[in-house]
């Protein structure tokens, strides 16, 4: 088992805003003094809340309360966490996720509405891939 540092208050306020959790008012409409909280939305509509308390300094948690904040606020492992806090990586947290060199709506459309390319196909070509595969169906001769 990897041994991780002690987390801070000060380390789950960074996993927040590099993560880009959004920080959230109380019921009276102020900030707060006890706690900075903030809100998270994932990709299935879900919404995260956890509480850093105030001020988020080098204050460390004890096992049983990191445990908790890991599992039922962040929803993440210590290694995802250590990840963002360390290099700014993200948690995949499933939301789409767009390739490098993803295709233009209209290529794509023409694929697979004129070429005949199922989307399957479409998904695996490079864009320079796609734009010849489109030349080829526009040069070629009409099909009776």
């Amino acid at each position: 088992m990897t041994n991780w540092p002690q987390p801070t208050r000060a380390d789950h306020d960074t996993f927040c805003r590099r993560e880009a959790w959004e920080r959230v008012r109380d019921s009276r409409g102020s900030t707060g003094t006890h706690h900075v909280t903030y809100e998270l939305t994932l990709p299935d509509g879900q919404v995260l809340r956890t509480r850093v308390s105030h001020p988020p300094d080098r204050t460390d948690y004890g096992a049983s309360m990191w445990s908790h904040i890991l599992r039922d606020q962040l929803r993440v492992s210590e290694e995802e966490f250590w990840a963002c806090v360390r290099t700014g990586t993200t948690p995949n947290r499933g939301g789409v996720q767009v390739p490098d060199e993803s295709l233009p709506t209209d290529l794509a459309y023409l694929l697979v509405r004129r070429v005949g390319l199922s989307e399957h196909e479409v998904a695996r070509l490079t864009r320079a891939q796609a734009i010849e595969r489109l030349h080829q169906y526009w040069s070629s001769p009409p099909r009776p």
